[in-house]
């Protein structure tokens, strides 16, 4: 009998994919093949060298029509996926196209589209944010005839991992910031909104399109203003259930259900969750690593077996007693990395931690307010949050990363 094949959208090769999701995919007995822009392809073939049975084809795999097309002249598909947060609509949509289970791709578009998604919790009255939209044409000094209080969070209509991200505390701000990213990412539509005041948190669910599993979440540290960068993330392992139950109210109004999904909210002082954004895939950065050992249960492969038509169980029999902390050192100054860690696995008072360089030594960078900044990240995880705290500080301190400029 053939093996049943998988075939995952892609952009640029990530952790979550060669470390996670393809080695679940052979666990599971699939042919993979991945479907990747011409530009990446010789990057994922050389990332995944050494694993097995991964095909790589170049497609324009920001056009469904493409992905549709590549598919139908290779092999019958079993599965269509990716946790590229550019491609989920594309990706739904070809899933959709061959029968395929699914997510809907009007719910992929919403939490991709962050003007968008805006507008149809005010239009659920799920939640309203005050927000303005500025097309790819439009001056940016109509942001300033909008009804918006300051300061202001200005960002890409339909960006990723905090890129470009910034506060404004007022219109001279917005606009030199809107200039800022135009140059960087010309004819950009883009999203003004107001500040949420709080802690940033994030809720991890996984669903089959008719149960949904709450994963608990992560307690996120951020850099000073203007910029929005993550600098430590605390697992969190059950939120507040009236907490939780207002954040499925709103990814049910939004249409969210299927698969892993990576919601980042503001827990406001009165105790009410604003969402920041939804991103319709699971946790990077090596967070969705350090979640499936921390849970103990086979996550990556489960999420694929929502993508291939299995039911969720009621029970994941998921852990609740682990404790967990991810940091990441970052660069702060541009220049070549000429002193750096490497990669590094112990065990300190109980506490299993991984270090992972980010950057090579001898790569120069600029300093860019976004993940982009990392050196490398630590994840650990024990029994007691303090205990894990020490044992990443206390390794932190003992390292030395040099950027000479």
């Amino acid at each position: 009998m053939p093996r049943r094949r998988l075939y995952a959208l892609a952009q640029n090769p990530t952790d979550s994919v060669t470390e996670g999701f393809l080695p679940a995919a052979d666990l599971l007995g699939l042919e993979v093949t991945v479907l990747t822009g011409p530009g990446h392809a010789a990057a994922h073939r050389r990332a995944y060298a050494g694993l097995p049975g991964v095909e790589v084809l170049a497609c324009e795999v920001r056009d469904f029509r493409e992905v549709i097309g590549r598919i139908s002249r290779h092999h019958a598909p079993d599965a269509v996926f990716s946790n590229s947060d550019h491609l989920q609509t594309q990706t739904a949509l070809a899933a959709e196209y061959f029968g395929l289970p699914a997510k809907d791709w009007k719910a992929a578009l919403r939490t991709k589209n962050k003007a968008q998604m805006r507008r149809h919790l005010a239009a659920t009255g799920a939640d309203t944010v005050r927000s303005a939209e500025l097309g790819p044409d439009q001056d940016p000094a109509t942001l300033l005839g909008q009804d918006l209080p300051w300061p202001l969070v200005v960002k890409p209509r339909e960006g990723v991992a905090s890129e470009d991200v910034l506060l404004a505390t007022g219109p001279e701000e917005l606009l030199r910031y809107c200039a800022r990213i135009r140059a960087r990412r010309p004819g950009t539509a883009l999203v003004a909104e107001e500040f949420l005041a709080g802690e940033l948190y994030t809720l991890e669910t996984l669903g089959d399109g008719s149960t949904l599993h709450v994963l608990g979440g992560f307690h996120t540290w951020l850099s000073v203003p203007p910029h929005f960068i993550e600098e430590r993330l605390d697992f969190v392992p059950a939120h507040d259930p009236a907490v939780v139950d207002e954040l499925l109210t709103q990814l049910k109004a939004l249409g969210v259900g299927f698969g892993a999904c990576h919601t980042e909210f503001i827990l406001q002082t009165d105790g009410r969750p604003r969402l920041v954004e939804v991103n319709y895939r699971a946790i990077g950065d090596q967070c969705d690593l350090l979640l499936a050992g921390l849970l103990g249960i086979l996550y990556f492969e489960t999420v694929l077996r929502t993508h291939l038509g299995e039911p969720l169980p009621a029970d994941l029999g998921a852990r609740t007693d682990a404790r967990a902390r991810l940091d990441y050192p970052c660069a702060d100054r541009a220049g070549t990395l000429t002193a750096a860690p490497g990669a590094q696995e112990l065990t300190v008072d109980g506490v299993r931690l991984t270090y992972r360089p980010l950057r090579s030594i001898g790569e120069r960078h600029e300093v860019y307010g976004t993940n982009r900044d990392f050196l490398g990240v630590v994840r650990a995880t024990g029994t007691e949050q303090e205990t894990v705290n020490r044992a990443v500080a206390d390794f932190i301190a003992a390292q030395r990363w040099e950027i000479t400029p």
